[in-house]
């Protein structure tokens, strides 16, 4: 690849790219013996795809359906001692599924350029351990594109350390994202965004007096101190009602979920004209 003048993405050791003098690009993503090609220089692909032709036995398979199939999320909670609760879980998740078969992610054209992360934790939610989980959802241009929901590796002594090592992973989730846009030139607004429904996570992130309160989570502090201070990212409060991430974290009443639902784009596709 890079004898054709590809550069490697540093942000994503698979994918490879090309600019044009014309500001196209064409971008390549292998998984062992899986590539996609993809990009706006359709006359780069062409060649791409002959250069590769003459290499490597190859199939075209055309427009792009599945992609190494399904990805599935995998859990080792209930593994050691699967009870009838975790099959309860199971089923709870396949009855949703099975009744929001249309539910699909809609891209949409806006003004905005901004980069904006939303995130959340739920204090001493695990029953075992009171383990805190994360969650955060990103958006580019105004349209969801990463999520997550993970248990924290340590326990939080506060709601407000919890959010604050949330908003740590948020930040750093928003800046890999920035950085494969930049090598794609892709365009965006600075700062990042970052949204969070806990007025002392807040608090503590403007706040750059060193106390005992924050002594625990001194490397989160200072990095997030350093990218605030860099204007690389701003933190807002955002009321819990308008906070995305919440369904990452905690379980909600229906009203509330199919609310937060509406809000990540999430649309029903069988009704697009």
């Amino acid at each position: 690849m890079t004898s054709k003048n590809y550069i490697q993405g540093q942000a994503d050791h698979t994918m490879f790219y090309k600019h044009s003098k014309e500001g196209k690009c064409c971008i390549l993503i292998v998984y062992v013996d899986d590539i996609i090609l993809i990009g706006n220089d359709s006359s780069e692909i062409l060649r791409l795809k002959e250069f590769l032709g003459t290499e490597f036995e190859l199939k075209d398979l055309g427009s792009l359906k599945y992609f190494l199939g399904m990805e599935v999320a995998r859990s080792k909670k209930g593994i050691f001692a699967p009870r009838e609760k975790h099959l309860e879980a199971v089923y709870r998740i396949l009855r949703y599924l099975k009744g929001t078969p249309g539910k699909g992610l809609y891209f949409k054209k806006t003004v905005n350029r901004s980069v904006e992360v939303y995130i959340d934790a739920n204090w001493a939610g695990s029953v075992n351990d009171r383990r805190s989980t994360s969650g955060y959802c990103s958006y580019v241009w105004g349209n969801l594109v990463t999520w997550r929901s993970k248990k924290q590796s340590v326990v939080a002594r506060s709601s407000a350390e919890a959010d604050y090592r949330a908003l740590s992973h948020g930040i750093c989730e928003g800046i890999w994202i920035q950085r494969l846009m930049g090598e794609l030139k892709v365009p965006y607004t600075r700062p990042m965004k970052m949204y969070c429904d806990n007025q002392a996570a807040v608090s503590i992130a403007h706040n750059p007096v060193h106390h005992d309160q924050t002594k625990h989570v001194e490397i989160d502090r200072h990095f997030i101190k350093e990218k605030i201070h860099s204007g690389e990212v701003c933190i807002t409060y955002l009321p819990t009602r308008q906070q995305v991430a919440h369904m990452l974290t905690k379980s909600l009443n229906r009203n509330m979920f199919e609310e937060l639902i509406g809000k990540l784009g999430l649309i029903n596709i069988y009704t697009l004209a």
